[in-house]
């Protein structure tokens, strides 16, 4: 099963379309993430601090897992955003690992940052970090996924989670007015995503025509067991209408199992605009109903005005929210399938 499974992954992978479209807030030298002169990275992808010269700031950069491309533009945001300010960025990838994120910040105050862009692993083990962090001084943008122990947080930049869950929950109604079963893959230690669940499901309270979830399975975040809970829990629950993800990254292992279970009689939400999910909406035969997309791009440009009003003494929104969108079939093209918005 897993060599058929691998193999049917490869021939999905081969089948994702590239389409050159009219692009809105794409084609930025963001999409497509290089190397900056003010990073230095070694093999293992932490920046080499070795004989580095003195700069005026020093930030840190930890998201969730810099091999995820949303991560990675988010980054390349944050460094367009602080231009040409006199910095360094270390950036360290903790591989979705909350320990590994702990002993890695440290590892950063040790090093002497002024200031930290933070994606949290875990939203509430990272509050040891938290007050570390407090205490040496560093100031703390939490970007994209919130800290529970937000009183130690000097700035947050993010999207509006809850939003983004309900126009998943309006768009599932207006599809099937005469309700159904619902499966929701999690992942319970991101807040971000907590939030969108609350929000899709507040949108399905509101369905004249009553809509179950007869299932839900934490995948972590992860696309293999996004792929392993659906398998699962289709097993379990076959009569299903759609399944609700909290990110793309794992909406692409539920369609991965409803294209290895030849379902095509469910429809699949996710949430960033990723471009492998845009790709997925270009197609005929597509599950996927749509993404309601977030700008990692906006937000790394807002996140590092903020952290340089904060270093410079300057006034600056505590809390910054950017705008979320639904993209389906209709308006795809539009938005580009090669990028990020």
């Amino acid at each position: 099963m897993k060599k058929r499974t691998w193999s049917v992954i490869i021939v999905l992978a081969a089948c994702l379309v590239v389409l050159a479209a009219c692009k809105k807030s794409v084609g930025t030298p963001e999409d497509n993430a290089t190397a900056n002169e003010n990073t230095e990275t070694d093999a293992e992808g932490e920046e080499d601090t070795s004989e580095e010269e003195e700069v005026k700031y020093k930030f840190g950069f930890s998201g969730i897992d810099m091999q995820n491309p949303y991560f990675i533009t988010l980054e390349s945001a944050v460094k367009e955003g602080l231009g040409d300010e006199d910095y360094r960025m270390i950036t360290k990838d903790p591989g979705s690992d909350p320990d590994l994120q702990n002993q890695q910040i440290q590892e950063m105050i040790d090093e002497g940052i002024d200031a930290i862009f933070l994606s949290p692993v875990d939203w509430e083990k990272i509050s040891t970090s938290l007050r570390a962090l407090k205490d040496a001084g560093v100031k703390i943008i939490n970007v994209d996924t919130q800290a529970k122990e937000s009183e130690y947080v000097d700035a947050y930049v993010g999207s509006d989670n809850q939003a983004a869950g309900y126009l998943c929950g309006k768009d599932l109604i207006e599809r099937c007015p005469d309700g159904g079963n619902v499966l929701i893959l999690e992942s319970t230690t991101m807040n971000s995503v907590n939030d969108r669940i609350t929000g899709f499901e507040k949108a399905l309270s509101s369905a004249e025509v009553g809509f179950e979830i007869v299932d839900r399975a934490d995948a972590d975040g992860q696309f293999q067991k996004a792929l392993d809970e659906t398998n699962a829990m289709l097993d379990a629950h076959p009569e299903i209408t759609a399944i609700m993800c909290g990110n793309d990254q794992i909406a692409v292992g539920a369609i991965t199992a409803l294209t290895l279970a030849e379902r095509k009689d469910i429809i699949v939400y996710g949430i960033d605009g990723s471009p492998d999910i845009k790709k997925e909406l270009v197609k005929k035969d597509s599950v996927v109903a749509g993404t309601v997309a977030q700008s990692p791009i906006h937000m790394g440009k807002d996140a590092a005005k903020v952290a340089l009003a904060i270093l410079k003494d300057n006034e600056y929104e505590p809390e910054t929210y950017e705008e979320v969108y639904m993209i389906n079939s209709d308006n795809v093209e539009m938005y580009g399938v090669d990028g990020w918005q």
